[in-house]
């Protein structure tokens, strides 16, 4: 916008400046030639005043510019001149001016007692150009600098403009990577502010919205508990003890469950989470590392040793950790190698899952999508996990050729 707001302004102004100067310049001109004129006439009529005297010469020599006088008798007083058409027209009585080479010719006619002279005054180009030029450059820099000018002040009005609509922009970034707290700062001309004061009612809307499903998913979570009182009991009066612990059983697992959707709900509630994600990856590595050994795998590990925040709680990601070295367990043959990676990126941290095995196809990104029997959700969790942390995640093929998981996470 900034840049085409100049252009604009640019070519107007140069329109406007055309169309003001163009006449001014040619007005310039026409005046210095007149003015040149009027004293090449003025000095000719001087002297014409001294013509049939004895003073003519003196007359002549007076005049601070090229003159020539034509008497009748052929003679010529002054600077030598060819007797031209113009001069002989001039000789019938007519006062006349003529182009001649190099300049102007000015000729007067006038009366003496052997007839009619002719009074030459020769004005040169460069009087009459005189100060013309000057004067041009002066008004072309007039006009750069007013073109110049109109730009600097487009671009600061745009600038105004811009700077606002910048900052929506990245509210709203922040807003779809789950920062529900970003707001817009209202400024810039009276429709940008309005903009930014709707997006913020948006955004607080939002949060109102999700605070409020969270709270109704505890509630019911809550309300669960009195059903899952009465299996219990149910489960107590049972006369068979064995099946009497294994519906004990099921009903602590269903509790669990519950228990956990509950502090899931509050957590959320309570906004962005966040964690090292070294000690979180180390944590994994060294949970899995037993099984690893079981089978024979060679597992290769790149974790920093300073602290890596990331804006991911300690759960998800160890969620998600488990569910990419999951897979890996789950769908490579025992004694296949893979690395672990952790590193730092520009906003946030990168982790690397590969391995040596037959990789797996994109697709299994999808929600649901299973290249084991498996519900295929693992994936999907670590990929919506990231993203609302403003990461992402990629699967591509490893140079083992086998697969490789990218999880990007946010900084928080």
């Amino acid at each position: 916008m900034r840049r085409w707001l100049a252009l604009l302004v640019a070519a107007t102004t140069s329109l406007v400046l055309i169309a003001l100067l163009v006449p001014m310049a040619l007005l310039i001109r026409a005046v210095a030639e007149n003015g040149a004129m009027s004293r090449a006439t003025a000095a000719a009529e001087s002297v014409a005043v001294a013509v049939g005297t004895p003073d003519l010469g003196l007359a002549v020599e007076q005049v601070s510019r090229p003159v020539t006088v034509f008497l009748p008798d052929g003679r010529t007083v002054g600077e030598k001149a060819d007797r031209s058409d113009a001069v002989r027209l001039a000789a019938t009585g007519r006062s006349v001016t003529a182009q001649a080479g190099g300049g102007r010719e000015v000729l007067v006619s006038a009366q003496s007692p052997g007839g009619t002279a002719v009074i030459r005054v020769f004005v040169p180009d460069s009087e009459l150009m005189r100060g013309v030029r000057e004067a041009w450059l002066a008004l072309a820099l007039l006009g750069i600098g007013l073109v110049a000018l109109g730009i600097v002040l487009a671009d600061r009005l745009a600038l105004a403009v811009t700077r606002p609509v910048d900052g929506l922009a990245r509210v709203s970034h922040r807003l779809a990577g789950g920062d529900l707290t970003a707001r817009a700062e209202p400024g810039g001309p009276p429709e940008v502010r309005s903009v930014a004061l709707a997006l913020n009612h948006l955004a607080g809307r939002i949060d109102e919205l999700l605070a409020a499903e969270r709270e109704s998913v505890a509630d019911l979570s809550h309300r669960l508990r009195t059903p899952l009182t009465g299996l219990r009991l149910d489960a107590e009066s049972l006369r068979d003890p064995e099946e009497a612990a294994r519906v004990q059983a099921r009903v602590d697992a269903l509790e669990r469950a519950v228990s956990a959707v509950i502090t899931e709900a509050r957590r959320r509630s309570a906004g962005r989470d966040s964690c090292d994600a070294a000690a979180v990856v180390r944590e994994r590595v060294l949970f899995w590392s037993v099984l690893a050994e079981d089978q024979g795998r060679e597992v290769s590990v790149s974790v920093p040793e300073e602290e890596l925040p990331v804006a991911v709680g300690a759960q998800e990601l160890a969620a998600c950790v488990d569910a990419l070295l999951g897979n890996v367990f789950a769908h490579t043959p025992e004694g296949v190698s893979m690395t672990v990676r952790l590193q730092p990126r520009a906003k946030g941290a990168l982790l690397t899952v590969e391995d040596a095995g037959p990789g797996f196809e994109p697709a299994l990104l999808e929600r649901g999508n299973s290249g084991g029997g498996s519900t295929g959700l693992g994936l999907d969790i670590a990929r919506r996990t990231a993203e609302s942390s403003g990461g992402g995640l990629a699967v591509s093929r490893s140079a083992q050729g086998g697969a490789r998981v990218e999880l990007a996470l946010g900084a928080p």
